[in-house]
């Protein structure tokens, strides 16, 4: 039933989803051999992981850049969340936090006390399932009908950009550990899209858009743009730029994900020219990321 999606989700997003799905296992495939490499993690540059070495253990506890997680908590978060997904798309009520970053965090920690498999094998099968189990599901729903989630409610088209979009960036996590190259390019990218633009509002930092004014044109290079409106510590956001804008701001599209997921920092994004930041408040732009906290 997973090859096809009976038009609920748009084109190309079913086999992203799935594609990206088997690259995050593939690349935690190469874990059972990483454990006692003695080399660092791969470099943090948004064009892609370093090859890995060989060497022999297992690799479920090597730490993820920045995070707090090992490979095998990351992983076992993934194969948790995909079985969610799958969930949700089924019809079945899952609550998980109350949709603010903080409580999403929380949520996950509890969820990852309760499930012990942290080897890197058993959650690669275990992750691919969930998403072929997703993909079965959704084909199923009506795709107007709105689907309740961790981060408001969607439908089911936007439910499959969230699935996208929370893969890829655990994904990059994985394969950054791993020392592998990782799975972020720019058609995905713009899958993810519509649940990024969905959430924005959601995920936006109270203390950082407090007291600030402003409003941005936000462009994906060879992709969609859009607005974002920021007034009285409320965040408005529009598919499309506005007219006028304080901040117009140019990225390549695997950066802007990685910027907005805060896998990596915006001055070393704009020196290498992946960003790039003008207007009637130009100094706008590289603050722009440290508004929104990544759930």
């Amino acid at each position: 039933m997973t090859g096809r999606t009976g038009g609920v989700l748009p084109g190309g997003l079913a086999e992203a989803i799935r594609g990206t799905a088997e690259d995050v296992a593939a690349v935690l495939r190469t874990a059972e051999g990483a454990g006692s490499r003695g080399d660092g993690p791969a470099g943090r540059d948004a064009g892609g992981g370093a090859p890995g070495g060989s060497a022999t253990g297992h690799g479920g506890g090597l730490p993820v850049p920045r995070s707090t997680w090992t490979v095998g908590e990351a992983a076992a978060h993934l194969a948790q969340a995909n079985a969610l997904m799958a969930d949700l798309a089924a019809g079945h009520r899952r609550p998980y936090g109350d949709g603010t970053p903080g409580s999403l965090a929380e949520a996950n920690e509890r969820a990852l006390a309760g499930f012990a498999e942290r080897a890197p094998g058993p959650l690669a099968e275990m992750i691919t399932a969930q998403a072929l189990a997703f993909l079965d599901s959704v084909e199923e729903r009506d795709p107007d009908e709105p689907v309740t989630t961790p981060l408001g409610v969607m439908t089911p088209a936007v439910l499959g950009s969230y699935l996208l979009t929370h893969m890829l960036g655990h994904g990059y996590d994985l394969a950054l550990a791993l020392r592998r190259p990782h799975m972020v390019d720019a058609h995905r990218v713009r899958l993810t899209m519509p649940f990024m633009i969905q959430a924005m509002p959601q995920v936006a930092d109270p203390v950082a858009v407090a007291g600030l004014t402003a409003s941005f044109a936000v462009r994906l290079r060879g992709g969609p743009g859009f607005g974002v409106t920021i007034t009285g510590g409320r965040v408005g956001v529009a598919h499309e730029p506005p007219a006028r804008p304080d901040c117009t701001i140019l990225t390549e599209p695997v950066t802007f994900l990685l910027l907005a997921l805060g896998r990596i920092d915006p001055w070393p994004a704009i020196a290498r020219g992946r960003a790039l930041g003008w207007g009637r408040k130009p100094w706008l732009a590289p603050r722009f990321p440290t508004l929104f906290r990544a759930p």
